[in-house]
Formats: structure tokens, sequence, C-alpha cells
């Protein structure tokens, strides 16, 4: 099929590997859309997305509304695009930015549809136990994430897999998937969405990534290879990056060993890789050397 003219719809690192792969295509990308520049770090510096940085850099027109009102659904429509991809832009499309180009919008959703519609679907599918997860091509409708699939395509989810690894690598998978769908667009019957199995990914909140060690040791596990984990030791806010589950049994929160081993509501965790606030990542025993936690001492879980 010759190459499309369209817009490109998103704002984090998922989406950079979505827009790489259309440049690579030679799809002729008439604008780049996405959130605007926000504060970042202890100076609040504003800082541009991974989005609008890879778009700048290639030379791209780049537009990051705050809002899609009347007039910004004008200036799209006035792009005459043959279709909008979106994936990971944090903005819903109205009805008019929907029906604007000749094919539609069409989404690239990290999850398989229906399961995890929403914000967070990498996360939330790790934090469930998913053994499952993939990337669905949807064509948009005023829904959140409803509208009919076009390709999907699994993988799984392993013990070790983390966010971060997953992440990257249904990018790889939407990118390649998009790009099949785009090439046969106007030969695809788009397939209703299962009434079954419905399930909705909210936006992660900073609170989640706090470890409770009241609940059980797999859980907690899942939850340190899905979110940014911190726990509370000696009045310090610790991050923890890695986990394992351990052995032993006590109170939820004891520390067992010099691991260090924490007892859990359920079962024990091991502490692989920690990071006290202005210091390096270092493992578990390290960190013990410069930071007792003798065996007995209690964490706090809330």
């Amino acid at each position: 099929m010759p190459k499309l003219r369209l817009a490109f719809m998103g704002t984090p690192p998922f989406a950079v590997a979505i827009l790489d792969a259309l440049i690579a295509e030679g799809h002729d990308i008439a604008a780049v859309y996405c959130q605007p520049p926000r504060q970042a770090g202890r100076g609040h510096r504003v800082v541009p997305s991974p989005v609008q940085q890879r778009a700048e850099e290639k030379g791209l027109l780049v537009r990051h509304p705050a809002r899609l009102g009347p007039e910004e659904a004008a200036e799209f429509a006035a792009l005459s695009l043959d279709v909008a991809v979106v994936a990971a832009y944090g903005l819903l499309l109205p009805q008019a930015v929907l029906q604007a180009p000749r094919f539609g919008c069409i989404n690239v959703h990290a999850s398989l549809l229906p399961r995890w519609r929403g914000a967070a679907p990498i996360e939330r599918a790790i934090l469930a136990g998913d053994r499952e997860t993939g990337v669905t091509i949807m064509q948009m409708e005023a829904g959140l994430d409803t509208g009919p699939m076009l390709a999907a395509a699994a993988v799984p989810i392993l013990p070790s897999t983390t966010a971060a690894a997953l992440r990257e690598q249904l990018a790889a998978l939407g990118a390649r998937l998009l790009l099949s769908v785009l090439d046969r667009i106007t030969a695809l019957a788009p397939q209703p969405q299962p009434a079954e199995g419905v399930t909705y990914a909210k936006k992660i909140a900073r609170e989640e990534g706090r470890i409770d060690w009241r609940k059980d040791a797999a859980e907690l596990e899942r939850q340190v290879r899905a979110l940014d984990c911190w726990f509370e030791a000696r009045g310090e806010r610790i991050k923890l990056l890695a986990a394992a589950l351990g052995e032993g049994n006590s109170a939820a929160g004891t520390v067992l060993d010099a691991a260090p081993t924490i007892a859990c509501g359920q079962g024990a965790l091991k502490l692989l890789s920690l990071q006290r606030a202005g210091r390096g990542i270092v493992d578990g025993a390290a960190l013990l050397r410069g930071f007792a936690l003798p065996p007995g001492t209690v964490l706090p879980s809330a």
C-alpha cells in the first residue's frame, strides 16, 4: 500500500518505539501530538516528553495541547490525514478528532483486550499475576479502549518479568503489529471485543509503591516487579528495586536474617537490590553493612 499521511499521538517511552517504526517505514507524519512539557526533578525544570524529544530530533511538527477542544480539533482536521496512530497519548479523543482521518484513529494498546482497558495495563497485568498479556491494535471510538480490534498478539509473563522489560517487549511487538495493520488497512475487518473478561487498569497511584509487609510475599514480589517500591526503616524511606521469595516465618515486617529476609503476612521476602536516598544501588547484604537492621527488628507496614 502507498505510504500514509498520518498523525502520531503518544507521550511516554513506550510510544517512542512506535513513532520510530513509523518513521523508518517512511510514512508521511504530518504532526506529532503529545502531552505538554512537565516540571521534573528537584529544580522543577520543565522537561519535554520522550515523544516530543524524539519528534523534534527528527524535525517533525510537534503539538502538545493541554486539551483537545474545538479549536484543536479543527487544526487536527485541517491536516487532511489518512489515519491517526495513538499509543499511550494520555488524553481522550473527542468525536471530532476520532472521525477526522479517512481511516479513523488506531490505538496501540498494551494488553489483550478487553482485559486491562485503561491507563496502566502493563503494571496491572503483573500485579494480578497474569500468565500472559500482549498488544491489541484497535479502531478507536468514544469509549475507553472499547473499539473493535484489528489485530492482537500475545506474550507470556514469566516469574522474572518486570514492568520495564515487558514495556520494552510490548512496544517492539506493537510497532511490528501496527505496521502490518497499516499495510492492510483497506482490507481489514474490525472485530468487536468480547463482552466477557472486561477489566480496567486504573492509573498507578504513587502510594501503591509502598510495601505493606502484612500482604503475602508472592503479592509483594509481583509488586516490586511492577512498580517503583519503597518501605520505611529507621525513619528512612528505602527504595526496593528487586526481591525474591524467601524462607521463614514471624510477625509481618520482622527482619529474619542478614540477607535481609523480611517476614510477610504469609511467607517471606528476600530483599535483593535497594537504594537509600542520595546513595547508590546496593544488594541487601551491602546495605546492612552500613545500615543496621538486626534480626528481630520489626519494620512498619503503614
